[in-house]
C-alpha cells in the first residue's frame, strides 16, 4: 500500500499506458493520461511509438528501440508501481512480444486494445504482429477491447449482428485473454458493445450520438476500464462505467483542425469550458 503523502493524502490509484504518442492530442498516450486524471487515477506512461498526426490522419510513426520501452517500463513498475496497465499501440512482433513479457510479470490487471488503424484508416500495426498478438499479448489480458475492424484482423469474422459478435468473442478468448469486449459502434443503429468471459454475457446498449468528432474512443474506453480496476472494482462494472464515461465523451466531442476531431475527455469536469478560459464571447 502507498504511504500517506506529509500532507496525510494517499496517492490516488496507479495505471500504466504502454502505447504511442498522437502529438493531436486526441488518442494514444495523450487521451490515455487525460481519461486516467478525469476517472482519479494517477497516470503514467511507456512510449512505444511517436506519431505525426492529426485531424486528418497519421502523416508519420517512429516506434521506439525495444530497450527503451522496457527501461521505461521496469522504471515505473519498479519504484513507483502499478495497479492496472493498458496497453495500445504496439507496432512490431519484437514489440509485442517484449511487452507481453513486461506484462506477464507483473502482478496487476492489464487492459489490451489491439490497435491496428486509426480512426482514419491508416495502418498502425504490422501484418506479422498480428500472430503475436494472437500468441504472446492477448494471453496476458484480462480484458481485451478490440473494435469490429481489429476484430476481422484477429479472428478472420466480419460481424454484422449480434450472433456475429458472440461468435467473435468466442474466437477471441481461445487466445488466452479472461475477459472480451467486442465494440459494436461501428455497426448501424444503438452503439453495443457484447461483454463475456465465455460464461457470463454482458450487452452494454447506449444511444448513438449524432456527432464526427470521436477521434480517441478506443483508447478512452480502455484506459476507462484500466482505472476502474485500478480502483479495484470487477470487470464487469469498470467495463460498464467506462461505457458511461465514453458516451459522454463522444457526445461533447468538438471540432478540432479541419477533419475528425476528439471526444472530450473533460465533460464532466465542473464550470463552463469558454468561462474557465476567460472567453466572453
Amino acid at each position: 500500500m502507498t504511504a500517506p503523502a506529509s500532507n496525510g493524502r494517499v496517492a490516488p490509484p496507479r495505471v500504466l499506458t504502454v502505447a504511442g504518442s498522437d502529438s493531436g492530442g486526441g488518442a494514444g498516450i495523450q487521451a490515455d493520461l487525460k481519461t486516467m486524471l478525469a476517472l482519479g487515477a494517477h497516470g503514467m506512461s511507456v512510449l512505444t511509438a511517436v506519431t505525426a498526426q492529426n485531424s486528418l490522419g497519421v502523416q508519420g510513426a517512429w516506434e521506439l528501440p525495444v530497450d527503451a520501452v522496457r527501461t521505461q517500463y521496469r522504471s515505473v513498475v519498479d519504484d513507483i508501481g502499478v495497479q492496472a496497465v493498458k496497453t495500445g499501440m504496439l507496432s512490431s512482433p519484437v514489440l509485442v512480444e517484449a511487452v507481453a513479457e513486461l506484462l506477464a510479470g507483473t502482478d496487476a490487471p492489464v487492459v489490451v486494445d489491439p490497435v491496428s488503424v486509426s480512426k482514419h484508416g491508416d495502418p498502425l500495426l504490422a501484418e506479422d504482429a498480428l500472430d503475436a498478438v494472437r500468441s504472446k499479448l492477448l494471453p496476458v489480458a484480462t480484458v481485451a477491447t478490440p473494435n469490429l475492424d481489429e476484430v476481422a484482423q484477429l479472428t478472420g469474422l466480419a460481424v454484422t449482428d449480434d450472433d456475429g459478435m458472440r461468435r467473435a468473442a468466442a474466437r477471441l478468448l481461445s487466445f488466452g485473454p479472461r475477459w472480451v469486449v467486442v465494440k459494436g459502434g461501428h455497426l448501424p443503429g444503438a452503439a453495443v458493445d457484447l461483454l463475456t468471459d465465455g460464461t457470463e454475457e454482458h450487452w452494454l446498449r447506449a444511444p448513438r450520438h449524432d456527432n464526427r468528432h470521436t477521434h480517441g474512443t478506443g483508447c478512452t474506453l480502455a484506459s476507462a476500464v484500466a482505472v476502474g480496476l485500478a480502483h479495484g472494482l470487477p470487470v464487469p462494472e469498470s467495463v460498464r462505467l467506462a461505457k458511461e464515461y465514453v458516451t459522454g465523451a463522444i457526445a461533447a466531442g468538438f471540432a478540432l483542425g479541419s477533419g475528425i476531431g476528439p471526444v472530450d475527455h473533460g465533460w464532466r469536469l465542473p464550470g463552463d469550458r469558454s468561462k474557465a478560459a476567460g472567453r466572453t464571447d
